[in-house]
């Protein structure tokens, strides 16, 4: 699941109503959030007022509730976090779930990777595989641009410009592959480079 050892027995340990399995997929609607914080503080959250469905709707009625509670008891848990778990991001939900846990029980995680804290895109993932597997723009868009992103936020320009974005990371990638490996892309040396000096 991609949890440290100490996350996940503390996790089985409450008891909720279905384990986390993969935590991207598991925590994206907030409501196992909810009851994780229901186990510490019950008079604050009755679960009744949440629901347990995928589309987009209960996901931001369930984090708004979630958001007011935390602004009421002064829990410190980053937004990039919470928006980077409601939109599938790749170890948003990792670090979302480590930081409940920091908070609630007063110990440290001990990290053996460690996550970007900022930058919830797929990259890592594509540099783990062979060159000729890696995404293309298009694929990358898709990968790194959820469809819940453009329901949230409809505004055109912002939509444009993530894209931009993600495809000038792509391009940039791209270049720094030609660099690295020149005998794949079969890349000539300029007159420069060939001149003896």
């Amino acid at each position: 699941s991609g949890l440290n050892r100490e996350v996940v027995k503390w996790l089985q340990s409450l008891d909720l109503t279905w384990q986390i399995k993969t935590p991207k997929w598991d925590l994206t609607n907030g409501y196992l959030i909810a009851e994780i914080f229901s186990w510490y503080f019950p008079q604050d959250i009755q679960m009744h007022m949440y629901y347990d469905g995928t589309s987009l709707e209960p996901k931001t009625k369930n984090w708004n509730l979630l958001k007011n509670f935390f602004k009421r008891h002064r829990i410190d848990i980053p937004p990039e976090y919470i928006s980077g778990t409601i939109h599938c991001k790749e170890g948003a939900a990792t670090l979302l779930i480590e930081k409940v846990y920091e908070i609630l029980t007063n110990r440290q995680v001990k990290k053996v990777v460690e996550l970007p804290k900022d930058n919830f895109t797929d990259q890592a993932y594509q540099e783990n595989l062979p060159l000729h597997a890696r995404s293309t723009a298009s694929k990358a868009i898709k990968n790194n641009l959820r469809i819940t992103e453009i329901m949230e936020d409809q505004n055109l320009i912002l939509n444009s410009q993530k894209a931009q974005k993600i495809i000038s990371d792509h391009v940039e990638n791209r270049r720094d592959e030609r660099v690295c490996y020149p005998g794949r892309f079969h890349v000539k040396p300029t007159a420069g480079e060939l001149c003896i000096r």
